[in-house]
């Protein structure tokens, strides 16, 4: 019985510690140029969000994104546009973003400010 419950204890332990190294913070250019499109672009590649039509369902934690235009911020189409954040993700380790765990926004000095990042549009 001990040898079970240590194996469980075991297995949970390391469930635990997977999804601990599957979250990843990811800090740059958020981009919401128009209805439901929206991507991160870090100094690693250009991670989507999601994009009109083709996801059915929000990504899990989209609601802690707030209203960007309320902070720093720039308008390019209408009340769409980008901002600087970071954001505690899961990704499918490719090109997606799976899951939002928190979201930060930052000034746009870091971001301009920043030579790995390319300029948004």
């Amino acid at each position: 019985m001990k040898d079970k419950i240590a194996v469980a204890a075991m297995t949970a332990a390391l469930a635990v510690a997977a999804n601990a190294q599957a979250a990843e913070t990811r800090c740059g250019w958020i981009e919401n140029p128009t209805p439901a499109n929206w991507w991160l672009e870090d100094a690693e590649n250009t991670w989507t969000i999601m994009t009109q039509g083709e996801d059915a369902d929000a990504v899990d934690g989209m609601e802690l994104i707030p209203d960007i235009s309320e902070h720093d911020y720039v308008k390019t189409n209408g009340n769409y546009g980008y901002a600087c954040a970071c954001m505690r993700v899961e990704t499918d380790g490719k090109e997606r973003i799976t899951k939002i765990l928190s979201f930060r926004q930052l000034a746009l000095a870091k971001c301009r400010n920043d030579k790995a990042l390319k300029f948004p549009g």
